[in-house]
């Protein structure tokens, strides 16, 4: 089991995740999310790697805290984050409020299969 430190901002808990495609590689912070079932990315930065989100045929009904919105589901060919790396990955693209610093959310698909064990006391999280 590996671990790793995560930023803390109050009681949020904060890391990096890199989206890479042919686009290149965009690096974002992303917020440690047990309470989001999929990983999501602001869509600019899905854009910027070379995803096309016109092109996606998938769509997602989610709750945010201002409703329900249907967002695209969209693959990126590499997500790095936790020292792991998925490729192939589908996750949600929507831009969080810019005011909020927050590029997405590491969401409970993505935990799950990393097997991350979060410890809030010490603001770390285990993967393996």
């Amino acid at each position: 089991m590996r671990r790793y430190k995560v930023q803390r901002i109050g009681s949020l808990f904060i890391t990096k995740a890199a989206l890479s495609g042919l686009g290149g590689t965009k690096v974002l912070n992303v917020l440690v999310d047990t309470g989001s079932t999929y990983t999501i990315a602001a869509a600019e930065a899905l854009e910027s790697i070379g995803c096309s989100l016109s092109g996606s045929t998938e769509h997602i009904r989610i709750v945010t805290g201002s409703g329900y919105i249907v967002a695209p589901l969209v693959r990126i060919p590499r997500l790095q984050c936790f020292g792991q790396t998925v490729e192939g990955w589908k996750i949600v693209a929507h831009t969080l409020p810019p005011d909020s610093g927050i590029d997405g959310l590491l969401g409970m698909d993505l935990l799950q299969k990393f097997k991350a064990v979060i410890n809030t006391d010490r603001g770390t999280v285990d993967i393996g």
